[in-house]
């Protein structure tokens, strides 16, 4: 205090040290009669949303939506599934029926006593697991890892054929067959945990089962069934012929039992004090401000599901022969090719944590690599072979620093990806969306009942491709 005045520290000070007289209205002062330019309310939560934008909106007038097929016979999904108790690691029994011979084979006792047949085995990068040449006598599975297929080129040079990772496996073939040579040699590229299963050790428990002798004969003797590279039930067609030769007949055969997507709901109850809705709604209204905040939430969480939900979300409904691994660990230019390659018909766009598209970058940049920018829908997004690379923090970073890379082809003319809504709904807001006025209570609180319908649908299996434990960061 000077004088019994309060000193601030912000007011003009004579060359005395004393306060100077102030000449003029503070701004301070003159605000409380001036009218505040205010924004409305902001929420860092909201991105940009591109799956909801790039996929085609069809209307599920029951709720459900059907996706009929052509017969496909059951080829196995390639992948199986472990457990583990610490460092020993050992195969769920019920997961051995994706290899070949044994499929369909339902008796689980005998099934746990494989299992319990398989010897744990660590390799680290570099080591080789079988060498081409070499007498082929054990299945093996991978239980954690990546692996290299290595063969012999076209021009006599060695090159990877393929990388197989967790829950893939290799080998299958000798269970059932007299001891060959692998026409491969298998490279751990990281740390590998896998599992093997001698021949001989089958074979030993084929003689004690009945069971499995009877369902080893029988699938070694049934006729292989005709079908397309995708597992269709064949369509016979003649071509190329002279003259007048007997046509083979044909019908297109449709799955029996087709899946069915039903409608998804996310919902909230909003609630809004009477007092507020009727007073401060200047200058903007209060309850449409939290509605708008509530919807913009809802449709975060509805990309969330789109894409992560297990029941129809993108990432857990792609078929498991539509996922490839990196080669070296972080997304090169080598990978996206390739998964271009499962999705070639038609692509739409790459889906990706901004993460991975800024490690794409990086790699891109260390070869000297420049991707072109393509303009979609007024934004000028980042593209790989004209396709657009589209950012969504829905796709998750591992503990590990990984995370998947998505390319969807869009549309049912595509036979690709469709969202599913229903729009004309009672109480309808925006389509697919209601709001439902539910009462005002005893406390003059009014509530409202926010509802979004939705879900997605994979019309055909190679209409989604991942690429995944694609590593970020890696110097």
């Amino acid at each position: 205090m000077i004088g019994g005045i309060g000193v601030t520290g912000t007011e003009p000070l004579n060359t005395d040290g004393s306060v100077a007289p102030q000449l003029s209205l503070s701004t301070a002062a003159a605000r409380n009669l001036a009218t505040t330019t205010k924004s409305e309310p902001q929420m860092q939560g909201i991105t940009s949303r591109w799956l909801l934008k790039m996929l085609p909106w069809v209307q599920a007038a029951g709720g459900t939506y059907r996706v009929n097929r052509r017969l496909s016979y059951t080829l196995g999904d390639g992948r199986v599934t472990f457990t583990n108790t610490g460092a020993d690691v050992r195969v769920i029994p019920q997961e051995l029926r994706e290899l070949p011979l044994l499929r369909g084979f339902d008796d689980d006792t005998v099934l746990g006593a494989l299992a319990d047949r398989f010897v744990q085995q660590e390799y680290e990068p570099g080591q080789v697991i079988a060498t081409a040449g070499q007498p082929a006598d054990q299945v093996v599975l991978i239980a954690h890892g990546k692996i290299n297929k290595i063969g012999t080129g076209e021009y006599g040079d060695q090159t990877v054929l393929g990388v197989l990772a967790d829950g893939e496996f290799f080998g299958a073939h000798v269970l059932g067959a007299d001891a060959a040579a692998w026409n491969s040699t298998y490279q751990a590229v990281t740390r590998c945990t896998v599992l093997t299963l001698r021949q001989q050790a089958f074979q030993e428990m084929n003689g004690h089962s009945e069971l499995l002798r009877e369902h080893v004969r029988q699938t070694l003797a049934q006729p292989k069934r005709k079908h397309n590279p995708h597992g269709e039930a064949e369509i016979e067609i003649s071509s190329g012929h002279a003259g007048e030769p007997q046509l083979s007949g044909t019908y297109v055969d449709y799955e029996p039992a087709p899946r069915e997507y039903e409608l998804s709901v996310a919902q909230t109850v909003l609630r809004v004090h009477s007092r507020v809705a009727d007073l401060y709604n200047q200058p903007m209204n209060q309850t449409e401000q939290q509605l708008r905040l509530t919807i913009e939430a809802l449709r975060e969480r509805q990309e969330h599901e789109l894409i992560n939900n297990r029941d129809f979300g993108l990432l857990h409904n792609a078929d498991l022969r539509q996922r490839i691994h990196t080669r070296t660990g972080p997304p090169t230019p080598d990978d996206l090719d390739e998964l271009l390659t499962l999705v070639w018909k038609e692509p739409g766009f790459f889906l990706a944590h901004p993460r991975t598209i800024a490690a794409f970058g990086q790699e891109c940049s260390k070869r000297g690599i420049y991707p072109h920018s393509i303009d979609l829908q007024g934004h000028q997004v980042p593209s790989w072979r004209g396709v657009p690379i589209l950012p969504c923090n829905k796709i998750q970073v591992s503990d590990t620093r990984t995370s998947s890379v998505l390319l969807v082809r869009a549309g049912e003319q595509n036979q690709g990806v469709v969202g599913l809504h229903q729009t004309g709904i009672p109480d309808e807001y925006r389509p697919g969306l209601s709001v439902r006025f539910m009462g005002i209570n005893d406390q003059a609180v009014i509530s409202y009942l926010v509802s979004a319908y939705y879900s997605a649908a994979v019309l055909v299996p190679d209409a989604v491709g991942v690429l995944e434990h694609v590593e970020l960061g890696r110097a």
